[in-house]
């Protein structure tokens, strides 16, 4: 059996404190505060799950979120959850991590309360792998929409027909405050602090429908190789339009795309592009459903801790 101890009185989370205790097994965890300086520590966690994120990815959510990380006595770390907040009143939450020899011993319970603490007030939204789903469901979360992990060595495809009406274009500076307004409503909150730093990263392209932009898609180095999103369009067919130039643009890169939204005709599209279905996460709220479902949506994730 392991035990749960921290140095509060009452034994409750403490989100204010600098630094917290936890007896982990045979383990004194020391649980502090992430630190612009602890993408290694990060990393190998990552590593231990088989994650494929990279300094640089750990880098950007560090600079982009808030979190905890959980280490032991002799610095190797135990376990992690950040939290990205969007507008005023939502968050995303990400990078929870747990070592797999600690999985079942309370740390990614304790780690979560303390994100959930900080974020008292705020819808919240993740995206649970399968061996922590029961964890997020006992906290209250509810299951919104499977998310399909694509992924692969891009190969040569053939372009799909235009939409009628639709052109699609390279995306420009100048196209940053029309992504920002199309983004909020598509993806249910304000995150156009975080877009602005992915436009930043990104190369992308645009849909134009009489001199209007109504979709969007990005691809920047992520993991592996490259990921594509955020993607927004009204449908799959303008989203297949948006993304088949980016995927032509990389043939032989290995690419990765996380799809919300489940369509036989895109996700053919992906598998003939050479990205099949390699894995899936469960998406998971507390808060109302504030991803759209009409008009432009989201048919491409950022990342799984943005979105």
């Amino acid at each position: 059996m392991s035990e749960i101890s921290e140095t509060t009185a009452n034994g409750s989370p403490q989100p204010d404190a600098e630094e917290s205790h936890l007896v982990l097994d045979n383990f004194q965890a020391t649980v502090r505060k992430i630190r612009p300086d602890d993408s290694g520590l990060l990393y190998q966690l990552t590593v231990s799950v088989f994650w494929p994120h990279r300094d640089r990815d750990l880098d950007l959510f560090i600079s982009l979120g808030h979190g905890y990380l959980a280490i032991d006595e002799i610095g190797r770390p135990m376990g992690s959850a950040m939290y990205f907040p969007m507008g005023d009143d939502f968050s995303m939450f990400g990078m929870m991590i747990t070592a797999p020899r600690l999985q079942t011993q309370g740390a990614g319970r304790w780690l979560l309360s303390q994100i959930m603490a900080d974020c008292a007030g705020r819808d919240l939204r993740l995206n649970a792998t399968r061996a922590a789903y029961w964890l997020y469901e006992t906290e209250g979360f509810v299951p919104v929409a499977t998310i399909w992990q694509h992924q692969g060595i891009a190969r040569a495809i053939h372009l799909p027909t235009p939409v009628a009406g639709i052109e699609t274009r390279v995306l420009c500076a100048a196209d940053t405050p029309a992504i920002l307004a199309l983004d909020g409503p598509a993806f249910g909150a304000d995150r156009s602090q975080i877009l602005t730093v992915l436009l930043g990263l990104s190369e992308g392209r645009v849909a134009v429908r009489d001199g209007e932009i109504v979709g969007y898609a990005l691809i920047r180095h992520f993991g592996r190789g490259k990921v594509i999103g955020p993607v927004i369009a009204e449908d799959e067919r303008i989203a297949m339009q948006l993304i088949a130039p980016l995927i032509q643009a990389n043939v032989g890169t290995f690419l990765r795309l996380d799809v919300p939204l489940r369509n036989e005709l895109f996700a053919s599209f992906l598998a003939a592009s050479g990205m099949g279905i390699y894995d899936t996460v469960t998406e998971m709220r507390i808060g109302p459903q504030r991803r759209a479902t009409s008009g432009a949506q989201l048919f491409g994730l950022s990342a799984h801790s943005l979105g």
